[in-house]
């Protein structure tokens, strides 16, 4: 299992980022390969993805840990993906968001193909600051 941790600060206090963060509908704005997002009931959010030249659909389950301004979640079939969004506040009016993923590389490449060994590393943690970059300029749009 390999772990990725990277993290952005955006201009907006940590309410705002928190409420953005729960509006799976808003998902295909920042997320890429995200086409479509909802959230259903029981903590579960669905997600229809298109990566390299394929398209899946995920479930995956979520958890709030509001009084700490963290978000948990896992993929419910495969590929088995855990992780986590952490909320810190920097200033009244600046947030910093912490990503974290849990993934095997053997078996994302199986579920979407790409390259292997360091090179598919590299392509995730590039997907993962590229998605927090999204993000910032999501929040600091105002949308």
């Amino acid at each position: 299992m390999s772990t990725l941790e990277e993290h952005v600060d955006v201009a907006v206090p940590i309410d705002t980022a928190w409420d953005r963060l729960h509006a799976a509908e808003s998902y295909p704005h920042f997320l890429d390969g995200v086409r479509a997002a909802h959230a259903e009931e029981g903590g579960r959010t669905q997600l229809d993805i298109e990566a390299g030249d394929r398209s899946r659909s995920f479930e995956a389950e979520v958890s709030d840990h509001g009084d700490r301004r963290v978000m948990e979640w896992r993929t419910t079939g495969d590929p088995r993906l855990t992780g986590s969004f952490a909320l810190q506040p920097i200033d009244r009016d600046h947030t910093r968001v912490q990503a974290r993923v849990e993934y095997d590389p053997g078996t994302l490449r199986e579920s979407f193909g790409g390259p292997k060994g360091f090179a598919q590393a590299n392509a995730i943690e590039r997907l993962v600051r590229g998605d927090l970059e999204h993000f910032r300029e999501y929040l600091e749009r105002g949308r």
